[in-house]
């Protein structure tokens, strides 16, 4: 990856995959990783003139798990193909949440629903080109299989009766993918590399406390702001991958000419409070902000009144 010359070529960056599905699934050392692909990889394509949009990102391909299987299944199952489960990668990189296949237990499920979302917000918020799999947005699975392209069945069609079955998944990714649209409108007539891009962002990495953040392999947690490239507005993104909430200080809002942080994502809250357009977006004054276990949230505010 990222040995392509020239502006013109794009290319899978399977590093992403494989260090975010660490990072949700709560492996150690992940965190500076993390970093790296939220920033459109760097490391990987930091080089000469590229721009960020070369980088692309995603968590779940037409080979390998669907995302509904990365969080439902520890191994492959493969025996459908014929081959004795000997085929189909064997580094997944997947946690089931504590039970193998299909789950009637509410908790279960409610886990693995929430760890859907975080991979979706950290896929669609990232800096490069976001690639969704057919039918991640409303939890298509394949039982385990991650070898399927031999399966001209059930196993591998679309199940059109999960668009209303995880209806809010589908809401999550609709509103997600409103929210990049709109945040990239402020590139639009502007040709970046990823060096200019990120030079602009100004990001500040945190952890539970401002400017403090944990790159140690015990960490499992990180909060970055950044600004619009407009100046408009300031985020503020926190991922929580331990398995117990956290309280996170948050960057306190000027008195004069600011607005407040509101609260834009929550992927521990139910649907429709996980995600809301700004419009509808929870005014959140507290100087600090209390993330669930295995949490992304996101908030924001207007840099001047809105």
């Amino acid at each position: 990856m990222g040995s392509f010359i020239g502006d013109t070529w794009q290319e899978w960056n399977g590093r992403f995959r494989d260090d975010v599905r660490r990072l949700v699934k709560g492996d150690e050392g992940s965190i500076p990783a993390l970093a790296s692909r939220l920033l459109g990889s760097p490391d990987i394509y930091a080089h000469e003139q590229r721009e960020a949009e070369q980088s692309i990102n995603f968590v779940a391909c037409h080979d390998g798990f669907t995302l509904n299987d990365v969080v439902s299944y520890d191994g492959k199952h493969n025996e459908a193909n014929g081959e004795f489960n000997r085929d189909g990668s064997n580094d997944n990189f997947s946690w089931n949440c504590g039970v193998e296949g299909p789950s009637d237990d509410p908790e279960i499920e409610a886990l693995r629903n929430r760890q859907v979302k975080n991979f979706l917000a950290l896929l669609l918020l990232s800096a490069g080109t976001p690639m969704l799999l057919m039918g991640d947005e409303v939890r298509r699975t394949q039982r385990g299989n991650n070898n399927a392209y031999c399966q001209d069945n059930e196993l591998s069609y679309f199940d059109w009766d999960l668009v209303e079955r995880h209806a809010d998944v589908l809401r999550f990714v609709q509103l997600l993918t409103a929210f990049r649209l709109r945040r990239d409108a402020t590139l639009e007539g502007t040709r970046l590399t990823l060096q200019e891009l990120l030079e602009r962002a100004r990001m500040t990495w945190h952890g539970v406390a401002l400017d403090c953040p944990d790159w140690s392999g015990k960490s499992h947690s990180l909060a970055f702001t950044l600004r619009s490239l407009n100046d408009r507005y300031a985020f503020h993104g926190i991922i929580n991958a331990y398995w117990e909430p956290l309280t996170f200080e948050l960057p306190p809002v000027p008195a004069v000419n600011a607005g407040t942080w509101r609260r834009c994502i929550d992927t521990s809250l139910a649907s429709p409070d996980d995600i809301r357009p700004w419009a509808e977006a929870a005014v959140h004054s507290e100087r600090t902000y209390r993330v669930g276990s295995r949490t992304v949230v996101l908030l924001a505010r207007p840099l001047a009144p809105a």
